[in-house]
């Protein structure tokens, strides 16, 4: 079950997801630096931050749904898991955008407290999405083992494959 959307022999989505965390993750922190120093510099960078996250969140989401789509045989925990981990991503862009909203009209990009609550949210949803994401790849072996197990049991459980 290796992926349908690759490049140079791995998997795409694997290899893109990297940069909307990291940018998702680093707006968050930025924010909290804003909130200790009152730099406008660091709430200028973290609205661009979360600009930049959302949109390449979108074109990893892409490759992740064209993956479970085509790959991810039906009626498998793991097309279960593979769903609900795209729609838990698709919220944390929903909250990551939202909050970007929330900054345009605000002075100099400093952000509301319904901005900043959105984007902690959609960190902390980040998380749960990024587990699920684990759970497809490193427990199922989804997108990176030819035979992979796509009915094993939660990492959760005692029971192992």
């Amino acid at each position: 079950m290796r992926s349908r959307v690759r490049a140079a022999g791995h998997a795409v989505h694997p290899i893109l997801i990297v940069f909307p965390l990291g940018l998702l993750t680093t707006s968050v922190g930025f924010d909290v630096l804003h909130l200790i120093t009152d730099r406008v510099s660091f709430a200028f960078t973290a609205a661009h931050l979360v600009a930049a996250g959302v949109l390449l969140g979108v074109v990893t989401a892409v490759t992740g749904w064209l993956d479970w789509w085509l790959v991810v045989p039906p009626g498998t925990r793991a097309r279960r898991i593979g769903l609900l981990h795209g729609l838990v991503n698709a919220a944390v862009l929903v909250l990551f955008a939202l909050s970007w909203v929330l900054r345009l009209s605000a002075d100099e990009w400093n952000p509301t407290w319904p901005a900043l609550i959105a984007s902690w949210l959609g960190l902390l949803a980040g998380g749960l999405g990024g587990w699920l994401g684990g759970e497809l790849v490193e427990r199922l072996g989804i997108s990176v083992e030819e035979d992979a197990h796509p009915d094993a049991s939660s990492s959760l459980s005692s029971s192992r494959r």
